[in-house]
C-alpha cells in the first residue's frame, strides 16, 4: 500500500475530522518533498476534549491570593507562585521555585521569602535584591527596613545600605520619619539616619497625617514630626489618624478626637475601628455597624463583623458569610463567601470554601487560565 492509500484511509475518522500531523514524510520520484528525512511517519491526532476545556476561561481560583497593588496581585496554586494582572492573565512568573511567600509590589519591588530569609523580586519575577535578610518590610518612600545580622537598618532599591544596621527594631518610613527602637526605648530618624526625635519614648507608632502616637510615662498622646507634643498624653490607648480623626480609648470605651485633641465622638463605644471614606465600623450591643464623622449612626448595627470601606465598598459578615455593602448600607454583593478582603484597584479577593478568587465591584468573578 503506498502513501496515498495510507493517507486516504486515515482521513476517514469515526469521531469527526481528526487533526493531521505530517512528520518526516519521504516520497519518491517527482513528488519527493524538499525536506530530506530518513523516516516515514504520518501521525493523526484526535482532538483532546479535556485539554481543550482546560484552556477555556473559567473562574480563577487559587490556594492563596493578595490584594492588587501596582496593577498585579500575587497568587499561589500548590507550589506555583506568580502575579496576575486585572485581566486575569499571568503577567509575572516567579522564577525561583524555592520562593514560599511573596508579597505585593511596592515601588516596583515585592518582598519574598526563601526558607528563613527575605529578598526582593523585580517586575520580571527575578531577584532584584538577593535573599539575605532575616526580617524585612516592604519599601516605603524609597527605603526598606531590613534586619542584617542582629540589627536593623535601611536599604535602597539597589540593595545598598543607606542607613547601616544599628537598631533593635525599625518600622517603615512615613511622612519622612521612621520609628526605631534602641535598647528599651523608641525614637525617630529621618531618611539620612539622623535622630530627629530622641529614643526616650516608652512606645511609638509610625506617623500618619503628620501626627504619631507616642507613649509618655503610662499614657498615650501624639507628637509632631519635630518631636513636640501636639496632643497631651491623657489616653489609655491611642491609634493613628485616619480620615482626619483618631481612635482613642479611655478605660474600656472608645471615641474619636480631631488633630487639635478635641473629642468629636465621645468615648462610649464598646469597640471601634479607624475612619475610612467617611465611615468607621463600631460595635454596638454585640453587632457591628458604621458611624459618620459626627458620631451619628450611618449604617445600623446588624453585622457579625464589619471591615473598613475601600473604593466605596466594605466587606461585612452576616450569618457566617461575607458580602459587600456601599456607604449607605445597601448590599452590592450578597453574602456568599467564607472570607473577603478589601477592594483595591477595582477588585477584591474572596474565599469560596478553601480557595480564593477575585470579584469586581459588580460581584462578578474574574476569569482566565493561569498556570
Amino acid at each position: 500500500m503506498n502513501w496515498r492509500n495510507i493517507l486516504q484511509l486515515a482521513l476517514v475518522g469515526t469521531l469527526g475530522s481528526p487533526l493531521l500531523s505530517l512528520v518526516g514524510c519521504e516520497f519518491s520520484g517527482a513528488n519527493k518533498p524538499l525536506l530530506d528525512t530518513t523516516t516515514t511517519m504520518v501521525e493523526f491526532i484526535r482532538p483532546n476534549i479535556v485539554a481543550q476545556a482546560s484552556q477555556m476561561r473559567g473562574p480563577l481560583l487559587f490556594d492563596t491570593a493578595s490584594d492588587f497593588s501596582e496593577g498585579v496581585a500575587m497568587v499561589r496554586l500548590q507550589n506555583r507562585i506568580g502575579y496576575i494582572d486585572r485581566n486575569g492573565s499571568l503577567t509575572i512568573n516567579v522564577l525561583d521555585d524555592n520562593v514560599t511567600v511573596a508579597g505585593k509590589y511596592v515601588d516596583g519591588l515585592a518582598l519574598a521569602r526563601v526558607g528563613d530569609y527575605y529578598g526582593y523580586l523585580d517586575r520580571q519575577g527575578d531577584w532584584a535584591i538577593d535573599v539575605q535578610f532575616r526580617q524585612a518590610k516592604s519599601f516605603a518612600e524609597g527605603l526598606a527596613a531590613v534586619q542584617g545580622g542582629s540589627k536593623y537598618g535601611f536599604v535602597n532599591r539597589k540593595g545598598e545600605w543607606v542607613i547601616e544596621p544599628q537598631f533593635d527594631l525599625a518600622e517603615s518610613f512615613a511622612d519622612g520619619r521612621a520609628t526605631v527602637k534602641e535598647g528599651g526605648s523608641y525614637g525617630y530618624i529621618d531618611a539620612n539616619g539622623s535622630r530627629v526625635i530622641p529614643s526616650n519614648l516608652r512606645d511609638a507608632w509610625s506617623f500618619s497625617e503628620s501626627l504619631a502616637v507616642a507613649k509618655l510615662d503610662e499614657q498615650y498622646g501624639y507628637l509632631r514630626p519635630d518631636g513636640t507634643v501636639a496632643i497631651p498624653a491623657v489616653y489609655d490607648g491611642a491609634f493613628s489618624f485616619s480620615g482626619g480623626l483618631a481612635r482613642v480609648r479611655q478605660g474600656p470605651s472608645f471615641g474619636y478626637i480631631n488633630p487639635e485633641g478635641e473629642m468629636v465622638v465621645e468615648a462610649e463605644l464598646a469597640f471601634a475601628s479607624d475612619f475610612s471614606e467617611g465611615r468607621a465600623a463600631v460595635l454596638m450591643d454585640g453587632k457591628w455597624g458604621y458611624i459618620d464623622q459626627q458620631g451619628e449612626v450611618a449604617i445600623a448595627p446588624q453585622f457579625d463583623y464589619a471591615a473598613d470601606f475601600s473604593e466605596g465598598l466594605a466587606a461585612v459578615q452576616q450569618d457566617g458569610r461575607y458580602g459587600y455593602i456601599d456607604t449607605d448600607g445597601n448590599w452590592v454583593v450578597e453574602p456568599t463567601y467564607t472570607n473577603a478582603g478589601r477592594f483595591s484597584e477595582g477588585f477584591a479577593r474572596v474565599q469560596m470554601e478553601n480557595q480564593w478568587g477575585f470579584i469586581d465591584e459588580a460581584g462578578d468573578l474574574m476569569t482566565g487560565s493561569v498556570f
